[in-house]
């Protein structure tokens, strides 16, 4: 049963560092440090993930993510998320999740804006993001 277990613990720990796609500062390219470093000056302990090609930067609060911005490998802002607490959710997001994903509970919340300005909110349930305008009504599945 130990052996079981064990080699269990290390196979989910194994596929959770090949999704998270962690990378150190010295693989993102310069580009994307640089316009982080013009357009975030106060960034400080900065994380980096790779997301779909693209680079995004992590820093802030306790979980060191309550602000996370994406940039294409050339430098290119695509869109800035700030962590909000659950509860400044429009209240009908909430209601769309308990009536479409039956069960599922929302995680963590956020407010992304995108390189256009355009505000969406973000809710993560079950390791996804559902995106919704401003008014609170779903966009898409991310």
């Amino acid at each position: 049963m130990k052996r079981t277990t064990l080699l269990f613990a290390a196979m989910a720990t194994c596929a959770y560092s090949v999704n998270a796609q962690d990378l150190k500062s010295k693989d993102v390219p310069a580009p994307v440090k640089e316009t982080l470093a013009k357009k975030y000056p106060k960034a400080a302990k900065v994380s980096w993930e790779k997301e779909k090609g693209n680079y995004e930067a992590n820093w802030g609060g306790r979980s060191g993510e309550d602000t996370s911005v994406l940039f294409t490998p050339n430098g290119a802002f695509v869109e800035e998320a700030d962590a909000i607490p659950v509860s400044r959710l429009p209240a009908n997001i909430p209601h769309f999740v308990k009536a479409y994903y039956k069960g599922a509970k929302i995680n963590e919340a956020g407010i992304v804006t995108d390189a256009a300005g355009k505000k969406m909110f973000e809710a993560e349930i079950k390791g996804k993001d559902l995106l919704f305008d401003e008014s609170g009504k779903f966009i898409k599945q991310d």
